[in-house]
Formats: C-alpha cells, sequence, structure tokens
C-alpha cells in the first residue's frame, strides 16, 4: 500500500508549506495553516476508459494551426452573453462569484431553465424541492434542466454520462468534494482537486461548465488564488441588497473583453435584463432640484448616463464630514481641494456628501466634471438646468481634461433627449450633425460662468 502524502496548506491564501508554521509567510494570517492529505492513491481520468487509447498532444507549427472564431453557445440571456463577449465557449470553464444572498443561484438556474438544450444543475447546497419552488416562480415548464443534488465527484460524472448534458452548472465549487483527497469540501485540496476534475471533463468532451464560488471577507473568491487561475473566465455579481439592480462584471476572461457589463433587475419571478440602463438609473423628478448632475460615462463597450446627487452643508460638529456611496472618496478630497485652491470656493469647513444613484459604482474618471457641477450647485443652491450633462476628467491645476470615445457619449446622451453636453475643449470630435449642443471648457472657471453666471 502506497504511502499517505500529506502537505500543509493555509486556509486564507493556499500557499503550500512542507511543515508546519504558525503564521503564513504570504497573508501574514495566523494559526491558518492545516495539515491536508494530498493523495491517498493514484489517479485516474473524470471516467474510467476501458478500450480506449489515451490522447496524446502534438505539436504543430505556428501557421499551421486553424484561426477560426470558436463557436458559442447562446444562453438566450443578452446580458450575460455579452458579459462572456458572446456566449459560452465549449470546453471552457465560467466562475461566477459574489455575496451571499445576491443572486447568483437565481441566475444560473433561470439561464439553465430556459436554454433549449440539455442542461444538468448540480446543487451541493440546497434540495431538489427547494429548487423546484424557485423553478416554478422562474419559469416552471423546462423540459430540458436536469436537477441533481450531489457532492462527490465521481458521482456526478456518473450521472454526466447517464445524462450526456450540453452544459453543466455546480452550485458551489466549495461543497464538492473528490474521493481521491482525504480532507473536507471547501479545503484547499478539495477545491483544487475538484477544479482540476472538472477541468479534464471539460476539455475532453468539449462541454462548458459554469461554477459558482463563495468569496471571502474582503470579497475575493474563497479557496486558492490558482482557482481563478485554472478557469477561463471569472465573472463578479454585485449589489446592494437595499436596491433591485445587480450588477455582472467579467475580471478575467480568455475569450472575450474584461472591461463588459451586465445590469439585472431583481424581481419575484427572477432577474429582469435591463437593456438600456441609463433610464433606470436617472431618477424622473419633474421639478428642478440643486445638487444632481448627469455624467455620461462608459463601462466596457456599453455607454451610460448616470446620476450624481451631491449635499453641502456646514459643518456641526466640527470636524467636516467627507463621505461617498459609489465614488472613490480619496478622488472627491483631489476634486474639493481643487475647488478650493483654483476657483476660490471655500469647501474646508463645510460636511460633503456625495452619492451616485442605482446602488451602481463607477471608476470612470469621465465623471469628474459633473460630481464638481453637482458639488457646486448644492452649495449655491442653485439647480443645473435640466437637459444638460458632463463628460470630462478633471486634473489638479482645475483644467477640464479629454476623455476616450467622447462621441459614443455624445451619442448616448443625444438618444436620451439631452439638449447639452459639456466636454473638454482638448477632445477630437469626430461627429458632424448633431442635434446635441457641445459646450467645449478648458478650466473650472469656464463651467462655473455657464452653469451659475
Amino acid at each position: 500500500m502506497a504511502k499517505t502524502k500529506t502537505a500543509f496548506f493555509c486556509q486564507n491564501c493556499g500557499t503550500q508549506y512542507a511543515k508546519w508554521v504558525g503564521q503564513c509567510a504570504a497573508c501574514k494570517a495566523w494559526n491558518t495553516v492545516v495539515e491536508e492529505v494530498v493523495q491517498k492513491e493514484e489517479k485516474v481520468s473524470w471516467k474510467t476508459p476501458t478500450n480506449t487509447a489515451k490522447r496524446v498532444s502534438t505539436p504543430l507549427l505556428v501557421n499551421e494551426i486553424s484561426t477560426e472564431k470558436e463557436l458559442r453557445l447562446d444562453t438566450y440571456n443578452l446580458e450575460f452573453n455579452r458579459v462572456l463577449g458572446g456566449g459560452l465557449v465549449p470546453g471552457s470553464l465560467v466562475l461566477i462569484g459574489g455575496e451571499p444572498g445576491v443572486g447568483k443561484s437565481t441566475l444560473l438556474l433561470q439561464i439553465a431553465l430556459k436554454l433549449p438544450y440539455s442542461t444538468l444543475y448540480v446543487s451541493g447546497e440546497e434540495s431538489q424541492k427547494q429548487i423546484k419552488m424557485r423553478a416554478d416562480r422562474i419559469h416552471p415548464n423546462s423540459q430540458t434542466c436536469f436537477i441533481l443534488t450531489e457532492t462527490k465527484t465521481q458521482n456526478i460524472f456518473k450521472q454526466i454520462e447517464a445524462t450526456e448534458p450540453d452544459i453543466v452548472v455546480i452550485d458551489s465549487i466549495q461543497t464538492l468534494h473528490s474521493d481521491y483527497i482525504e480532507s473536507a469540501a471547501g479545503s484547499i485540496s478539495q477545491i483544487r482537486e475538484c477544479t482540476a476534475e472538472l477541468i479534464k471533463f471539460a476539455k475532453e468532451t468539449n462541454t462548458p461548465v459554469i461554477l459558482i464560488g463563495h468569496i471571502t471577507k474582503d470579497g475575493s473568491i474563497a479557496g486558492p488564488k490558482i482557482l481563478e487561475h485554472m478557469v477561463d473566465t471569472v465573472l463578479q455579481f454585485e449589489g446592494d441588497r437595499n436596491y433591485v439592480y445587480r450588477i455582472l462584471r467579467s475580471l478575467k476572461n480568455r475569450f472575450g473583453s474584461t472591461a463588459e457589463l451586465g445590469i439585472y433587475e431583481m424581481q419575484g419571478s427572477g432577474l429582469r435584463e435591463v437593456n438600456n440602463p441609463s433610464e433606470v438609473l436617472i431618477s424622473k423628478n419633474d421639478e428642478a432640484l440643486s445638487g444632481t448632475a448627469i455624467a455620461s460615462t462608459v463601462e466596457g463597450m456599453r455607454p451610460l448616463l448616470i446620476e450624481i446627487q451631491a449635499l453641502v452643508s456646514t459643518a456641526v460638529y466640527g470636524t467636516p464630514q467627507r463621505s461617498t456611496t459609489g465614488y472613490n472618496a480619496k478622488r472627491l478630497n483631489m476634486l474639493l481641494a481643487v475647488l478650493e485652491k483654483r476657483a476660490g470656493f471655500k469647501l474646508g469647513a463645510k460636511d460633503v456628501f456625495l452619492n451616485i444613484t442605482g446602488g451602481i459604482s463607477v471608476d470612470d474618471p469621465a465623471i469628474d466634471l459633473a460630481v464638481i457641477a453637482a458639488i457646486l450647485s448644492s452649495n449655491e443652491d442653485i439647480p443645473i438646468e435640466k437637459g444638460v450633462c458632463f463628460a470630462a476628467e478633471v486634473g489638479l491645476a482645475g483644467e477640464v481634461r479629454p476623455v476616450q470615445r467622447v462621441d459614443q457619449r455624445i451619442l448616448e446622451a443625444e438618444k436620451l433627449g439631452y439638449h447639452t453636453i459639456i466636454v473638454s475643449k482638448s477632445n477630437k470630435i469626430g461627429l458632424k450633425k448633431t442635434k446635441i449642443k457641445v459646450l467645449l471648457a478648458s478650466k473650472i472657471e469656464d463651467i462655473v460662468k455657464n452653469l451659475f453666471g
């Protein structure tokens, strides 16, 4: 009998050690290194072939390799297809992470129920009756989705051989365990081994596999970092429980762009795709309110118009407060310093609160000008004229800097009925005929004169 092989792993970051140590040298966490059985017997493939010859990979010259575009499976979900880059690539592994309760299982079950081809939904967290109750709300008459409640990978592969699905969904990878590893489910060794078996299955059968992954307290996907390197695509599903909107972002994609964004609205019947998020993220107020400005931003290939709200008030408790929701607090402090130094506004003794409506987070520097406009509007208590939006970055010298893809931003503002957009004077605008008026600004002082006289 072969000797059992063990190793020591950090349960926080996955670093391997030859012996036990009190503190992990990689992540500096204490008492997280535990001993795990690495391998207890010789591993076999995800299925045990009888008379099939082992496939051997052969080298090819670069100019002999086919460059035909890979076929993709349509998920019949426009937002999911957009983030993936056009659909699921056969043989690929997609990992989706997100906060508990944000809707990861609902999203994938909804996709699995509406697909016209055979799908196996494997759940290690819920019973078949629980999944059935949710399925009745989303799409009750599915004829192609099989539900399996199992956590042992060897049993899952037996059912895969029996049903031969076109797509496999695993909910979640942290609940699976393999017979080849004598560790608890969710441990570093088990996650790595189960993922390796699923990768082998996906590549050999050309079947796409979608994994749901838990996240840690700091928001990263639980388990070893190598998990994200092993899979082909890593998606982040995020949103605030106090809002109905959810955002699907691509953190890694071997078959498409990582700058794409999908937006959903959580409803009782599942997640509704939001095809025009600009209309959703902008509040429909008939009255002109001070402290509100509209910014034209771009997420991936998609232009968005978002509403920025600011509140400037006298500091009552001595030290002024600086609070932001959905925006970088350090960048807000920088813009306030620019306003005080370059434009002469005394905001050092005032509280400033900034909010991006809809519960989304934006890091596009092109919203700087809208942030400044909202702050000045609240400070002067003068509302910005309706139908005006902004798209420009603000530099430390108070200059209005150009942003990329300004033509797309202008067209999106025009499509939604805005009559004026303020951009940088340095932007090269390629549009010849537009109904929207484009104002060019070079300094913050130009904005103050145009908006507040």
